[in-house]
């Protein structure tokens, strides 16, 4: 059953919706605040550019977003408003950095109809009041006392009704509020009022405007010694106080959003629709303005929040497309701009639509995302995990180590690759052609495997044998000096650095040695009571090249203990229970704080904390990563050391935020790998698999990796094609030249390489709605099938549309057959071997036919009505799931003997639909545009028709996103063997850019973790007192229930980001040890 879910964010939301800049962290730190939707980022603006402070989630979506200074205060205070009526007033703590509330409250109203054009937030530049537009006709004010503190909120009527913007204006002795609104006959004014506290009302203000430009929706109120207030409109801007206007023409253009550049409010950018970034200047004599100029300074994204920082660097953040950090320089470049873009932030949204598809062919899903829209439109490809792009590669059997060798200790760049085999060691080098080729080091014994090696001091490197430890110089390459194994014993393992060799002969001896320039000497030799099974010396102190700690691992006892060098003193003894051996053990350091690893041989991982003075280890941590035996080995990528482990399951282990993370590489099975960093290949590893040895570069060590394919157009649908190996997409273009022309298309796109092979262009206001990559019965072609309406400015429906239906012959679109339809094709799907289609009301059926002249034909079998818009459909086996406009879902059936379609359940409440999915045969998903997802089941064992007509609620929750598509399928690669590996998930696009997935989780473990997750809430408090419970209530405008059968991995998923005494905290009310929770819930997020 699918009526357990579990509801995990894969990527963060990426829309940017506010930004503001103030002295937050201190009164000296310039700081950059950014809001996406649900969460909010702190960044100090440093000469290296802007560093990353906190990045919190907010439990409700961001409203407003305004920094300001209550008296006597050295730094500022975030006011933040979510839609949902709640408030709150933060401010930094320096100590812990992290945020304290210092007020908070809800300030909704039992009656009111909330306001159309969104909620306005202000806050008095004198600090006497905030202000909220949230109801019509209600202006609260929420006043402060005279210490800055947040008194009892109250509201004043207004009666304007249709407002479309509401500022304070700068300098007036009581508190005055400009209003632009909109009157029953559609012409624009703008009203001034002065907000008596003390009577709690609106007194006549200082002036007022009428008839300005019909597309005034934007007010700039300047700050002295100007004051008043910038009126912008699509066609005028206007300047205007008490006793100036000035107004200027302008190109026609929508401003989304504006940045004040000085203090004295002379400057501004202003933001288009298009992209196009402007400065607005106000002209002045002597503190008197005289008029308004405007210039272009040239393309940015498209902008919804613009915050100039300092020194010309100006932060452009955007809904559409990707935020941006530009400077604006004096001099133009070369095509006339103004802008130099200095750094890009990625944003996926908004998602309209996306694919699930797996192009590498490892079993491994990756998301292809239609974002951003209009000229920031982009094909996104995400996909889990660290790519290893293969430079080259070589057949090899049989390998059993590698290790990467120097010429020269201070060598830059690798020169050999040893490679050790069963009864042989072959030396590989790069040759003049930068090829590898087999070479000989004269000194290193060939005939035998080779158990370790490594560069040493003094120009010399290591080979260690079964038989004997080998110093050569790397420069003749001949022997130097032997140190041989005592007879009768052989060498087990080994290790060494630079400067030590330590290494373990049968019946538990362990022999400690030292490196010379051409010596080796034997320093320690200690005897432990059973055998050694791995070592690792690996030097993380000081020194670089001399570790004072060696950890080993052992058998008989299962155990890993730290001992001293030189002098091999035992300091710590750590069991590790069951009957697992430790098969690798290593010492690494991450951000400064120091671990051990070690690996056993079922594929789980153990970490401690490792002091590196006392030797102690603490903090004792176990994650699962395959289920073969683990080698670890450290690599170092951009200048960072990370760990490789290398298994069934290979996984790069690194270190964010001072928190190990574990991220799967996306290869099969990995033997071994060791570090190769050659001239020819820098930063490269060397990689054993199955039967080959390849070279390659890795990825950026990241959890999700996103590459773009810019459009310069908005995509808007999407579908792959295995059999063509192609990406058909709908597409819209604007055409800069004509009047707000638009161009849809349908395009073809090669799946390797992302670009247009093929275009169909579509007629005059006809627009891509639909498309479906499908069979027919008795054809074996594969089809892409496109659903479009005819969009005609006075019609409020489409009357008509077309199903077209394309095939891929020479990578090109070929149209085989066409059919008209009175409506829009909202939805395509392959039913039976048939065509079922979605057209305004009614659902109807096609099937695929031979006409008498070898041509084929749609022709129509049967339909369904009774739905307002029938908007998205999912089909399994003859059951139809329909989410209707405003009517939910409901679930309709094909009768094969009938050839009709009929409804056999619906869900009766009245849910605005945005997506719908079929989780399993009896349970089905919804989004609606209240942000919330449920789930319904059919009830097909109901005593009476009444009761197996009805689909009955069984889930709900508020996940505070705008839901465009669910789709089957999964990020990660599903190995049936890992506890995850049976758990069907679903995953959706938002419009904030968030791709998530939903999990159906087995009874107990809902339980369980439904158990953790209220523990979680009591422990983690949400970011001004906001409550997770009610933010994750579903809530409309009928009702607000509590969430049910749906649980937020997210807050589960932070358990992991504890200290270690919170968790403690939750391991005692959980009754069950901190190291099993941690590894259950790490276990969890391999789902994404």
């Amino acid at each position: 059953m699918s009526v357990w879910n579990y509801v995990v964010t894969a990527h963060k939301p990426t829309n940017v919706t506010h930004s503001c800049v103030g002295n937050f962290t201190s009164s000296q730190e310039l700081n950059l605040i950014i809001a996406k939707c649900t969460r909010i980022e702190i960044n100090l603006l440093t000469p290296q550019g802007l560093q990353p402070m906190l990045d919190v989630p907010i439990y409700g979506r961001i409203a407003t977003l305004e920094l300001f200074r209550p008296h006597g205060e050295a730094q500022d205070f975030l006011f933040i408003a979510t839609e949902r009526y709640k408030f709150c007033v933060l401010q930094w703590d320096a100590e812990t950095s992290e945020l304290i509330t210092r007020a908070m409250g809800d300030v909704s109203d039992r009656i009111g109809r909330p306001t159309d054009n969104g909620q306005i937030g202000i806050i008095d530049p004198d600090c006497r009041l905030i202000g909220l537009h949230l109801y019509d006709g209600l202006f609260k004010v929420i006043p402060f006392d005279n210490k800055g503190q947040l008194k009892e909120a109250f509201n004043i009527r207004l009666e304007e009704l249709q407002v479309l913007d509401i500022k304070f204006l700068h300098g007036c002795s009581k508190p005055t509020i400009v209003v632009l609104y909109q009157d029953n006959k559609d012409a624009r004014h703008v009203k001034t009022y002065e907000v008596a506290l003390k009577d709690k009302d609106f007194i006549e203000g200082p002036w007022s405007q009428n008839n300005l430009d019909n597309g005034a929706d934007l007010l700039i109120p300047v700050p002295p010694p100007f004051c008043g207030v910038l009126i912008i409109g699509e066609e005028t801007i206007v300047y205007c106080s008490a006793n100036v206007f000035r107004a200027i023409p302008i190109r026609p253009s929508i401003t989304k959003a504006y940045g004040r550049v000085d203090a004295d409010g002379s400057r501004y950018l202003l933001g288009d629709h298009a992209g196009l970034l402007h400065l607005l200047v106000i002209t002045h004599e002597k503190e008197k303005v005289t008029g308004l100029k405007i210039e272009l300074l040239g393309e940015t994204s498209i902008a919804s929040t613009i915050s100039y920082l300092d020194n010309a660097f100006v932060f452009i953040g955007s809904s559409y497309g990707d935020s941006q950090l530009v400077k604006l320089n004096l001099q133009p470049d070369a095509k006339g701009s103004y802008v130099e873009v200095l750094d890009r932030y990625v944003n996926l949204g908004p998602i309209v639509d996306f694919c699930v598809v797996d192009l590498e062919r490892q079993g491994q899903g990756q998301v292809v995302t239609c974002s951003g829209a209009y000229k920031d439109g982009s094909l996104r490809i995400v996909r889990n995990g660290i790519g290893i792009n293969e430079q080259a590669s070589v057949e090899l059997q049989g390998i059993k180590g590698m290790w990467s060798l120097r010429s020269l200790t201070d060598d830059p760049f690798d020169t050999f690759l040893v490679v050790s085999f069963i009864s042989e060691t072959r030396i590989l080098a790069m040759n003049i052609e930068d090829e590898l080729e087999e070479t000989e080091i004269e000194g290193f014994c060939s005939q035998v495997q080779t158990l370790f090696c490594h560069c040493a001091v003094f120009n010399q490197l290591v080979q260690v044998t079964s038989s004997s430890v080998r110093l050569v110089s790397s420069t003749t390459r001949e022997l130097r000096q032997e140190w041989n194994a005592p007879s009768g014993y052989s060498i087990n393992v080994a290790t060494a650095n630079a400067t030590q060799v330590l290494l373990a002969t049968g019946a538990g001896h362990l022999v400690y040695l030292e490196i010379g320039d051409g010596t080796l000497t034997q320093a320690k030799h200690a005897q432990l009571e059973c055998e050694i099974s791995c070592l690792d010396i690996n030097p993380i102190g000081e020194n670089p090249n001399y570790s004072q700690l060696a950890a080993v691992g052992m058998w008989t006892d299962i155990s890993v203990r730290i001992f001293s060098l030189p002098d091999l003193n035992l300091i710590t003894k750590e069991p590790l229970g069951g009957e697992i051996i430790p098969r690798s053990v290593l010492l690494c350091s991450f951000e400064g704080i120091s671990y051990l690893l070690c690996a056993l041989g079922d594929g789980h991982l153990l970490n401690f904390l490792l002091n590196l003075s006392t030797g102690e280890l603490k903090d004792r941590k176990k994650v699962s990563l395959g289920t073969q035996p683990i080698t670890l080995r450290t690599f170092s990528s951009k200048n960072t050391t990370h760990v490789f482990a290398a298994s069934d399951r290979p996984t790069v282990i690194y270190s964010s935020n001072k928190k190990l993370l574990y991220s799967n590489v996306n290869l099969k099975e990995v033997s071994h790998m060791c570090p190769f960093n050659s001239a020819a290949f820098p930063d490269s590893l060397a990689i054993a698999k199955e039967g080959e040895l390849s070279i390659g570069t890795i990825d950026d060590i990241q959890k999700l990796h996103i590459r773009s394919i810019p459009l310069g157009e908005h995509a808007r649908r999407i579908c792959h094609q295995e059999q063509s190996r192609t990406f058909s997409i709908c597409s819209m273009k604007n055409q800069s030249n004509a009047e707000e022309s638009e161009m849809h298309f349908i395009r073809l796109l090669d799946d390797q390489t992302f670009e247009f092979i093929s275009t169909y262009p579509l007629d005059t206001f006809e627009y891509g709605c639909s498309i479906l990559s499908c069979s027919f019965s008795d054809d074996s072609n594969v089809y892409y099938c496109v659903g479009t309406a005819y969009v005609l400015p006075e019609e409020n429906e489409p009357t008509k549309g077309r199903i077209l239906v394309f095939i891929v012959e020479d990578g090109k679109l070929q149209l085989i057959a066409e059919k008209e339809t009175k409506g829009a094709v909202y939805s395509l799907n392959a039913f039976n071997g048939k065509l079922l289609a979605a057209i305004n009301q009614k659902i109807q059926l096609y099937k695929w036919m031979l006409r008498d002249d070898g041509t084929r034909e749609l022709q129509s079998e049967c339909g369904h009505h009774g739905h307002i818009l029938a908007l998205y459909v999912q089909t399994r086996g003859d059951f139809i799931v329909v989410g209707d406009l405003m009517k939910s879902i409901s679930l309709l059936i094909y009768k094969h003997e009938e050839g009709a379609i009929e409804e056999r359940a619906r869900d009766y409440n009245a849910n605005w639909m945005s997506a719908v999915e079929i989780l399993d045969d009896d349970i089905y998903l919804g989004a609606e545009n209240n942000f919330n997802l449920f789930t319904v089941r059919k009830n097909s064992e109901g005593a009476t028709d009444e009761e197996r007509g009805r689909l009955e609620v069984v889930g709900e929750y508020h996940l505070g996103e705008f839901v465009n598509r669910f789709r089957h399928g999964s990020l990660v690669m599903r190995l049936p063997d890992s506890d995850v590996g049976q758990i069907p998930t679903v995953i959706f696009g938002t419009v904030n850019g968030v791709i998530g997935v939903i999990a159906s989780l087995p009874h107990e473990q809902y339980l369980f973790l439904e158990k953790l997750q209220s523990n979680l809430r009591k422990v983690i408090k949400g970011v001004g007192g906001l409550s997770h419970e009610q933010w994750r209530s579903f809530n409309n405008e009928k009702k607000t229930v509590d969430a049910k059968n749906f649980l937020d991995g997210d807050l589960i998923e932070s358990f992991l980001d504890l200290s270690r005494s919170r968790m403690d905290e939750i391991s005692k009310a959980m009754e069950i040890s901190v190291e099993e929770l941690c590894k259950r819930v790490e276990e969890l997020t391999r789902l994404h």
